[in-house]
């Protein structure tokens, strides 16, 4: 059996691979009615994409939207990994960590 890499071992063909390889789990999961390994296989696919991001892209006190949340913002206090640490706007400002991959830019032409 071979020993799985972590993300952050991985080069950007074998990430993309794993990402790959992820969204076709997802979308068998899916498919069979199984929404909870759906949202496992989605969240990991998320992850990996993050070490394909260079965390310098993201600016800590800029806002960014946060893709699969329509319409939800996301102000970043700070970078810890590939993780942007703050909180929700509109919300109870609970701090939380998101990916860096789930993070858009709301300025224009980025």
């Amino acid at each position: 059996m071979e020993v799985e890499k972590k993300y952050s071992e991985m080069n950007e063909h074998e990430l993309r691979s794993e990402i790959g390889r992820l969204r076709e789990k997802a979308i068998k999961a899916e498919q069979l009615g199984i929404l909870n390994e759906y949202a496992v296989y989605q969240r990991k696919a998320v992850m990996a994409q993050s070490f394909l991001i260079d965390p310098a892209t993201i600016e800590p006190g800029e806002i960014y939207r946060i893709d699969g949340d329509e319409g939800m913002f996301f102000h970043v206090d700070y970078l810890k990994g590939h993780f942007a640490w703050g909180y929700r706007l509109g919300g109870e400002r609970a701090v939380e960590a998101l990916p860096i991959a789930m993070l858009k830019s709301v300025k224009i032409g980025k």
